[in-house]
């Protein structure tokens, strides 16, 4: 015959508290892994998303240097056509690097998901102590 929780003793309580903490403590380490794990997923994506941003910038810039600035080279003098076009790829690099800085910035490392449910698990461990 199964005991009901008022027949448990004192020892059998502290003892399946001490289960189910542990039980607990080992679910949101679990949870704290997936969520970081995530975290980082999403941080590779955007590094990657810097590192072809940089990538294409300056395939951009070879290859409007080489062309527009031949075209701009018939119209002014070559050194300021070289110039100008060099700026304006300089400026598109700039942005699409400073995209991937900013939603690098903007991501939190911190599990929120597993601080929340540890509060929780607080909470409900001083309600079975009562």
């Amino acid at each position: 015959m199964a005991n009901s929780s008022d027949d448990r003793s004192l020892g059998e309580l502290f003892a399946s508290l001490s289960k189910d903490t542990t039980r607990l403590v080992r679910q949101e380490i679990e949870l704290a892994k997936n969520e970081i794990s995530a975290k980082v997923s999403e941080t590779g994506k955007n590094v990657a998303s810097l590192v072809i941003g940089g990538a294409i910038a300056y395939a951009a810039l070879i290859l409007i240097l080489a062309a527009i600035a031949v075209g701009l080279a018939q119209i002014m003098e070559p050194w300021l056509a070289v110039l100008s076009v060099g700026i304006v790829v300089a400026i598109i690099g700039l942005v699409l690097v400073q995209k991937g800085i900013n939603a690098l910035k903007n991501l939190s490392f911190v599990p929120e998901k597993t601080i929340q449910t540890l509060k929780e698990d607080k909470e409900w461990a001083q309600q079975q102590i009562k």
